[in-house]
């Protein structure tokens, strides 16, 4: 079936996005992945591209466009190259959300300008010691100093993708404690400078994929934030971070979709090259009927990223409806790439071959943004079980 989520736009967008992946990140991917992060100085030359200000409105320096469908080709030609950007879509697709929707007028001329070219990359950090998916039980502590200009910021983060690199953090912390009647009361948001006294990065976190990306644990100790980097209202951090879960998982949901897509290219022109037995792996029935069995899954994988992605651009993507996604997409994902890893037999697990790099990074999708098991819980209340 021929697909109508993209237009002519997206297509030229695609073009440009995958000579700059061939020129600037497929040669020296390989220096990333050995160091564990990319380089700093990439991000400007991602800023230049245009891609942190597609969804930034023009008076800020961005494009001004509203549809997460150009984020949905960024994910796609970053899978098919078998490449990553590092931690930068955390600083697109979690951090940018909470500016437009939280930030005043003053905050957005200061922090937006800075995010557009890539001066000024940001993170967020939910996830503590301890706490997991359990966000309503952090014990990082933001205390409003007595002449009320700033607050004291104390705690600890782990898990912060994007946290080796990032010049400010979305950092959730308690302003207050919680209730007996809402344990979920009391979290605020604030946009940290990292260069804060006081702040300091941890371990650079040393992950089974996604090893371009630099996730690390967060201290602060003493942290002075003014209250000018308050992110909107104090106490109602939980029901702002519950606000954006959907185009969250949204994106987990595409880019799992993507890798799947990706997995059957990587093992399809395997098969085609290598020979066993004196014939192409290819010529096996048995290759056959795997490699068909994943493109239907991969099809119809594509079919729910699709509709999802179409529903979040509309605004009307529920909670469930996002869950749902993200459960399909990282279940078939998982499937699909395991499945084409086991097509290229001993080769499948040496990291020189994208597939085995695919592999690892995929794992962690159905883990973060929401555990496989968090997602059926949601589905299910939705069913009214």
């Amino acid at each position: 079936m021929r697909r109508t989520v993209f237009n002519e736009d997206h297509e030229a967008f695609r073009e440009t996005l995958r000579a700059f992946i061939e020129a600037e990140v497929v040669p020296v991917y390989d220096e990333w992945f050995a160091a564990g992060q990319a380089p700093r100085d990439f991000y400007y030359k991602l800023g230049e591209l245009g891609i942190f200000g597609i969804n930034v409105p023009e008076e800020f320096g961005g494009a001004g466009l509203e549809s997460h469908k150009f984020e949905a080709v960024l994910y796609e030609e970053t899978a098919r190259a078998g490449v990553q950007f590092g931690g930068s879509g955390v600083h697109v697709l979690l951090a940018l959300p909470y500016i437009k929707m939280l930030a005043t007028d003053e905050q957005k001329k200061r922090y937006l300008p800075k995010f557009v070219t890539g001066e000024e990359m940001w993170a967020i950090a939910m996830t503590e010691p301890g706490t997991g998916s359990d966000l309503a039980g952090m014990k990082s502590t933001a205390r409003l100093s007595e002449d009320g200009t700033h607050y004291v910021l104390n705690g600890a983060k782990t898990f912060i993708t994007g946290g080796v690199h990032a010049d400010r953090v979305i950092v959730c912390a308690r302003t207050a404690a919680p209730t007996a009647e809402d344990r979920r009361h009391g979290i605020s948001l604030f946009a940290v400078d990292t260069k804060s006294e006081g702040y300091s990065v941890g371990r650079k976190l040393d992950k089974l994929g996604l090893k371009t990306s630099d996730t690390a644990e967060l201290a602060f100790v003493d942290v002075k934030v003014p209250v000018e980097d308050l992110l909107g209202e104090e106490n109602k951090g939980f029901y702002y971070l519950g606000h954006n879960l959907a185009s969250e998982r949204w994106g987990i949901a595409f880019g799992a979709y993507a890798q799947a897509k990706a997995a059957v290219r990587f093992a399809k022109q395997y098969v085609q090259e290598r020979t066993v037995f004196g014939k192409p792996v290819a010529h096996f029935q048995n290759t056959k009927f795997e490699l068909a069995a994943c493109q239907a899954e991969v099809d119809a994988a594509e079919a729910v990223a699709d509709r999802a992605t179409e529903a979040l651009d509309a605004g009307e993507l529920t909670p469930a409806e996002a869950a749902s996604a993200k459960l399909f997409c990282t279940e078939v994902a998982h499937r699909v790439i395991d499945r084409c890893l086991q097509l290229h037999g001993g080769y499948g697990y040496m990291n020189e071959y994208p597939i085995a790099r695919l592999y690892a990074d995929n794992r962690v999708n159905r883990i973060y943004g929401g555990t496989s098991e968090i997602m059926k819980t949601i589905i299910a209340k939705d069913m009214g079980l």
